[in-house]
């Protein structure tokens, strides 16, 4: 224990390296709990490959099993933590991170809390069986940001807390968007599940009707290339690539926009649209996971059906043609941003931890 009797926290979560979600919010988390008198250290899933070999970066499997070779290893660090604070995504990034991590915390007897972030847990849950459900089962306590995800978890028998993603509104600065002006950003990664050809042809049959149009794409991806043959293949002008942006050029992304769009078919709670909350951008977005639930049902941003890109574009019109319910559709959803302030959710961690220092072992499956 530290000096002030905080718990000693090894948190093993992906560095921003890996650039998403999960990362930019294990990294908030940490900063906060730092603030607060934890002793915090961090166990990266992603650890530095030595200068001498980062070549090997450009061989995909060969990658993946030299990080196991650094990654494993480095997980005899919790043998000198309190709790074990560990990061989950879905299907093989389950196994090659979470994992191991829960392995060498039972080898050590300490309590694990597993942060499952996933929008994909229903169909990882439902298909993988053993490759998930006994390692699962280890954890003491598994913590989801939403309670889409927790009803997915419930449906198998798992208790869950809901402790919803942060963001810093600090970090933002907040406009409204008066005129409104057809300025659409996308911020998210360049990955089939997140739709991003969607918002691109949304994009098209917008710029008929707004010829001044303009579209900024942040993100990378494996679809990079895919997405850049598609909008020449639209003779699409006004369209930038920006590729991977740092965390601490968001802000600026964000407030230089208009409209934020977002055409993901698979999703929980993404930080993309509490930051473009934050940054009082009117939104467009795929009604998927915990989305409606973060939009409001509609009272915050406009909901579209998944691979619909012409309702995408209708909705887009409809928000340019009706600027004061845009700008109210924003103000609202900046309101609600108090529930993922750390003023809200600090006391929700403190006393996850609490009750883990308590009673280690206290996971409940049906």
């Amino acid at each position: 224990m530290t000096g002030q009797g905080r718990p000693t926290i090894a948190m093993v979560a992906p560095t921003l390296g890996i650039l998403g979600g999960q990362a930019v919010q294990a990294q908030v988390l940490a900063d906060h709990l730092r603030g607060e008198g934890y002793d915090v250290r961090f166990v990266p899933i992603d650890p530095p490959l030595p200068e001498a070999v980062r070549w090997l970066k450009r061989f995909r499997f060969v990658r993946t099993l030299a990080n196991e070779c650094l990654y494993v290893p480095s997980l005899a660090r919790l043998r000198h933590a309190d709790i074990v604070h560990v990061y989950s995504a879905s299907y093989w990034s389950f196994l090659l991170a979470p994992l191991p991590a829960l392995l060498m915390a039972r080898r050590f007897g300490k309590p694990v809390l597993l942060n499952y972030h996933s929008g994909e847990a229903a169909d990882h849950l439902a298909r993988w069986g053993s490759l998930v459900h006994p390692w699962l089962r280890m954890a003491d306590r598994i913590v989801v940001p939403s309670k889409y995800l927790q009803d997915v978890f419930a449906r198998y028998g798992y208790r869950t807390e809901v402790i919803p993603n942060m963001v810093d509104t600090s970090r933002f600065r907040y406009r409204p968007r008066t005129p409104l002006r057809p300025h659409c950003l996308s911020t998210r990664n360049l990955e089939p599940h997140y739709g991003v050809e969607q918002a691109l042809i949304a994009y098209a049959l917008l710029k008929t009707a707004f010829p001044d149009a303009v579209l900024t794409v942040a993100g990378g991806g494996s679809q990079e290339g895919e997405l850049r043959q598609l909008a020449r293949a639209l003779d699409l002008t006004g369209v930038r690539f920006l590729g991977r942006v740092e965390p601490e050029g968001m802000p600026a992304l964000y407030d230089s926009a208009d409209i934020f769009l977002n055409a993901s078919y698979v999703d929980n709670q993404p930080l993309s649209l509490l930051e473009a909350m934050a940054s009082g951008l009117p939104i467009v977005t795929t009604g998927v996971g915990d989305i409606p639930h973060m939009m409001g049902d509609g009272a915050y941003g406009a909901l579209v059906p998944a691979g619909d890109p012409a309702a995408m574009a209708k909705a887009a019109t409809a928000l340019l043609e009706q600027p004061e319910r845009a700008l109210l559709m924003a103000q609202r959803a900046h309101q609600a941003l108090d529930r993922y302030d750390w003023s809200s959710v600090r006391a929700e961690w403190a006393r996850a931890y609490e009750e883990l220092q308590r009673k280690p072992g206290m996971r409940r499956a049906a």
